[in-house]
């Protein structure tokens, strides 16, 4: 072989080299741009914020239903008599217009079934309609506490066959929220730089923030029916409190 195309294969090979060298950073430049930069250099911490949250307003709903015969323009109007009379109730003890809702409004027939002229109760396909119901459930807020059970008890004095679902709520829980997401925050960041000054590494930017958070309910369904039929002592009525908690995962990247 010549020394021309021992000189030529030289320099091609010195070529394909320097070509393979370039491949293979690019390569590696492209593979590690792809690589998110805090899936390997990057650490989390949790923390809770809880702030105590009491009630502000009390919530239940009322019934007033009216049984009758055939005449159900008759039945409707005894029906909004009593109801108008217990709103009108709950309006003289400073209950709003906004805070009092209709939830709902039903005319019901009543059957009854024959068996050779006799009116018999377990059911037969040989029903008559022989009357019928009307009730109208309408939900209530109360806003000052120290009205409730004497707005319980009213509306029953004042036309309601049933009071129910007692229930209590926060108005403005963005508040609440607010305060116990913020001590959730500073808790989670003074735990990071806990771990960073034991791990000795310093803190990069905050790459991420996930949230919980729990808002509690207040109450249950209590129902007062039997208790606010009879003209017995208005009940006191005790909202209490509960936490409202605010859970967060901070991930911060490692410097």
């Amino acid at each position: 072989m010549s020394e021309k195309i021992k000189d030529y294969l030289g320099v091609v090979g010195v070529i394909f080299l320097v070509f393979l060298m370039g491949a293979t950073i690019t390569c590696l430049s492209i593979y590690r741009d792809s690589i998110p930069k805090n899936s390997l250099r990057s650490f989390t911490v949790s923390e809770e914020g809880k702030v105590v949250a009491i009630p502000d307003v009390a919530m239940f709903s009322f019934n007033v239903t009216t049984q009758g015969g055939m005449d159900v323009s008759s039945l409707q109007e005894e029906n909004t008599e009593k109801m108008n009379k217990a709103i009108e109730f709950l309006k003289d003890n400073d209950v709003e217009d906004k805070d009092i809702k209709t939830l709902s409004y039903n005319i019901e027939p009543r059957y009854e079934y024959v068996n050779n002229g006799q009116f018999i109760s377990y059911p037969r396909t040989d029903r008559e309609i022989v009357g019928y119901t009307v009730t109208q459930t309408v939900s209530v807020k109360a806003r000052d506490f120290s009205k409730t059970g004497e707005l319980l008890s009213g509306v029953v004095n004042n036309g309601a066959n049933s009071v129910s679902s007692l229930s209590f709520d926060i108005d403005d829980k963005e508040a609440y929220e607010q305060e116990a997401r913020a001590k959730a925050i500073l808790a989670a960041k003074e735990k990071a730089k806990i771990i960073a000054g034991t791990g000795k590494f310093k803190i990069g930017r905050l790459i991420s923030v996930q949230e919980y958070s729990s808002v509690p309910y207040f109450g249950g369904d209590r129902s007062f029916e039997a208790a606010l039929s009879s003209k017995a002592p208005a009940p006191v009525i005790e909202a209490g409190s509960q936490d409202v908690t605010v859970n967060v995962t901070l991930t911060y990247e490692i410097k």
